[in-house]
């Protein structure tokens, strides 16, 4: 049985990206948002991209999402992102949380800049207390590519609270069609949500919107497993 899954801000372009690869490898996701309106519209727009009115994509409120869910996953910007952790703290007790925030402050988003908890991962971690399990991914992905549904030329590195947690989230990011990486700890998230700013920056300067990373030299273990 595959978990059921929330995505908290997933009416923004990540947010659906992750719902349509998740929902398309069986998975019944939660889309959350502060509005019930615009999560059912986001729900319905993965649903026509999926061609299947009766898959399994809800809109709801964040709240709402979280409770239901087994693992939450929180896509919003960084100026969302402890208004948000906030207003689930109860309903994740217990959960894993995947962080997809990257702690970019417009208009210098060309620059990292790191919150005073080290990363925006570690600041969830803080928030939301030691019952909860607190694990980065998706940082260095564009929302485009996972739109698209096509094959993605890019790794994901993890990083977060227990290897065991880790892997679980290595499967989800396999099942949506990428390669992942343990990256260890949760300290290690500065590092991998830092990387997003050099991305923007390569973007901007060679006039792409593509730029993405890949560990080179460990063959095709990151298709597997680590035990």
């Amino acid at each position: 049985m595959k978990p059921t899954l929330a995505i908290l801000g997933g009416t923004g372009k990540e947010g659906k990206g992750l719902a349509y690869r998740w929902a398309q490898a069986g998975y019944t996701v939660y889309i959350g948002s502060r509005k019930a309106e615009k999560a059912q519209n986001a729900a319905a727009d993965v649903r026509a991209r999926l061609g299947d009115e009766n898959a399994p994509v809800h809109g709801l409120l964040n709240p709402q999402a979280a409770e239901r869910a087994e693992i939450v996953v929180i896509t919003v910007p960084f100026s969302a992102h402890r208004p948000t952790l906030d207003a689930v703290r109860d309903a994740v007790q217990g959960k894993i949380v995947v962080d997809v925030t990257v702690p970019l402050v417009p208009p210098k988003v060309t620059k990292a800049q790191m919150p005073p908890a080290g990363s925006a991962a570690q600041e969830a971690q803080e928030i939301l207390g030691p019952d909860v399990a607190v694990v980065d991914a998706f940082q260095n992905i564009s929302h485009e590519l996972l739109w698209d549904g096509g094959e993605i030329d890019c790794d994901v590195l993890i990083t977060g609270k227990g290897k065991k947690n880790r892997q679980i989230v290595i499967q989800l990011v396999q099942d949506a069609g990428l390669r992942a990486w343990d990256a260890g700890p949760i300290e290690n998230s500065a590092v991998i949500e830092g990387l997003t700013s050099v991305l923007i920056y390569l973007n901007k300067t060679y006039g792409s919107t593509h730029a993405g990373i890949r560990i080179t030299g460990l063959g095709e273990l990151g298709h597997r497993a680590i035990g």
